[in-house]
């Protein structure tokens, strides 16, 4: 019974947390907002035109690149950290050539690609 009595003084302070953030900010917001704090913008930028922009697929490319080095990063620095353990053996060192040989085999497919040059068009 006291698991439950827990569960529900979390739940509880939970729900008056969100409930005062609610009043405060109701009481401290603004009440009427001009024409310039109505207006859309996107990252500063004052719309212009129609809402609807082309944008081109090559930054989701770059996005995927980055995604998959900054992946690189994340496993590969724990590793490193644990690298001195003597428990983890050849198995280890195999894995982690697989895993930066495929890697590799990603930036070579970019990079035949025409994905790594500066001047794309």
């Amino acid at each position: 019974m006291e698991g439950y009595l827990a569960v529900a003084a979390v739940v509880l302070a939970g729900v008056l947390l969100v409930t005062a953030a609610m009043v405060v900010r109701r009481l401290v917001a603004p009440r009427a907002a001009d024409a310039a704090g109505r207006a859309t913008y996107e990252s500063g930028v004052d719309p212009v035109g129609t809402g609807w922009a082309q944008s081109q697929v090559r930054y989701l490319s770059f996005a995927f690149l980055y995604v998959v080095f900054a992946v690189d990063a994340v496993y590969l620095f724990p590793w490193a950290l644990v690298l001195r353990d003597a428990d983890l053996g050849v198995a280890s060192l195999v894995e982690v050539v697989v895993f930066v040989g495929v890697l590799l085999l990603g930036l070579v497919h970019a990079g035949r690609r025409g994905l790594l040059r500066w001047d794309l068009r």
